[in-house]
């Protein structure tokens, strides 16, 4: 490190020996760098053939009002998406708010009452316990009479394909796979993994709808479970495709079938597709997309980065620090409410809006515990900027994520270190 890197960082509150150890932690890194700026190049390519077989235009980028009647950006946009995860169609409009509401979307679209759904990897992101009803929610699927089924996961991390042949009956419609970790200490699935599940569910009922929840684990490898048979991918575009830069929205990617149903239940029945305006999202989307495979990469390099970094101040973290990774998410176990907060501090602090802002934990909406978060992000919420949070309960884990870049991914994990260490001493 140059005596202007070190003079820069001791002026931003990373002491000389904390920067050190980074370089000697990057100097393992080097090698796994470069597979995954391998993959982002990839995906780029095919990002970019996507926009260029869809023939984007710059009148692509201008949005409608109104109805939307007509809106060839939002039309254009969603072809690429199905270019992208290889599908029969997608929706991807800024009027599906967040992530949990595309996965509810996608849910109450293509369950009718008297289905049951099944999550064959134990239970999904805390959010959608109020959409199925697993918590009492008004408007959930248990209102509407669609029941829900469980197979957890073996101790070892590993499907219980025994268990889930046994769960899936007559009245199995849907199976939801959610493929990161969420606030659960378990494994991401890998796409392959995604598809072996699919495969057996497939043998065991082959008209179950395979729905994969791909949120946080867009463009981390080459194929997306699209490829492998899932018949829906829903994802956020604050997270990954967004890229940093979609303001709002979601998508749903899939069999012409199940996004017509979402389509309807978006916007009306008769209505669909035809109408939603796009008004100013669609520049930002469309140059999102085309940034997040090299955006991921950067969010990718600053998770394994602070997983070696915790791990050399004896952290538990998830993944191990030699592990591959099928998500952006890392987990670092804190043991302690005062430790989890003092991270967050320290994210926090190494924003480039709201740095001076103290997080605090409070009761989000959708959970069962107060969560705190640390995101001074230039989007409200967007989980693919470098952020951080976790529920105020054992074992007081703190999941961080994102990075748009990777200078600013690796100073904020040096920063939270420092916060750790300082808070300790």
């Amino acid at each position: 490190m140059t005596d202007s890197l070190y003079a820069i960082y001791k002026e931003l509150g990373i002491k000389p020996e904390l920067a050190d150890k980074g370089e000697i932690v990057l100097e393992k890194l080097k090698e796994r760098f470069d597979l995954i700026d391998e993959t982002a190049e990839y995906n780029q390519l095919k990002v970019l053939k996507a926009m260029q077989d869809a023939k984007v235009s710059e009148s692509c980028l201008t949005g409608s009002t109104g109805y939307g009647y007509g809106d060839t950006g939002r039309d254009t946009l969603e072809e690429v998406y199905a270019n992208v995860f290889h599908t029969e169609d997608a929706l991807v409009r800024p009027q599906i708010t967040c992530g949990t509401h595309a996965l509810a979307l996608a849910l109450m679209s293509n369950l009718r009452p008297g289905d049951e759904m099944l999550s064959p990897v134990g239970k999904p992101y805390d959010t959608l316990d109020e959409v199925i009803g697993i918590r009492p929610s008004k408007g959930s699927l248990a209102e509407y009479g669609i029941t829900y089924r469980q197979v957890d996961l073996k101790d070892d991390g590993s499907v219980d394909y025994d268990g889930i042949k046994a769960a899936i009956n007559d009245r199995t419609r849907l199976v939801e796979i959610q493929r990161s970790r969420g606030y659960a200490t378990r494994p991401t699935l890998s796409v392959e993994q995604i598809g072996e599940i699919i495969s057996f569910i497939k043998s065991v009922k082959p008209d179950i709808i395979c729905m994969v929840d791909n949120c946080y684990g867009e463009f981390v490898q080459k194929t997306e479970p699209s490829d492998v048979g899932a018949d829906m991918v829903v994802g956020s575009l604050i997270k990954n495709p967004g890229g940093g830069l979609a303001p709002i929205g979601g998508y749903i990617a899939g069999t012409r079938e199940c996004v017509e149903n979402a389509s309807y239940r978006l916007t009306s029945p008769g209505l669909g597709k035809e109408v939603g305006a796009s008004l100013n999202a669609l520049r930002d989307m469309y140059q999102g997309l085309f940034l997040a495979p090299t955006v991921t990469a950067s969010a990718l390099k600053s998770a394994i980065f602070a997983s070696y970094m915790l791990e050399d101040m004896g952290i538990e973290v998830s993944p191990k620090a030699a592990d591959t990774r099928y998500d952006i998410i890392q987990e670092a176990i804190l043991r302690k409410p005062e430790r989890l907060i003092a991270f967050c501090k320290g994210i926090q602090s190494a924003a480039p809006v709201d740095s001076y802002v103290t997080p605090e934990p409070w009761d989000m909406p959708g959970y069962d515990a107060q969560v705190i978060m640390a995101a001074g992000a230039f989007i409200s919420g967007s989980s693919i900027e470098l952020s951080a949070d976790g529920p105020l309960k054992e074992p007081y884990s703190v999941y961080f994520q994102g990075g748009l870049t990777w200078p600013h991914g690796k100073f904020g994990i040096l920063k939270a270190c420092q916060c750790l260490l300082d808070s300790e001493a």
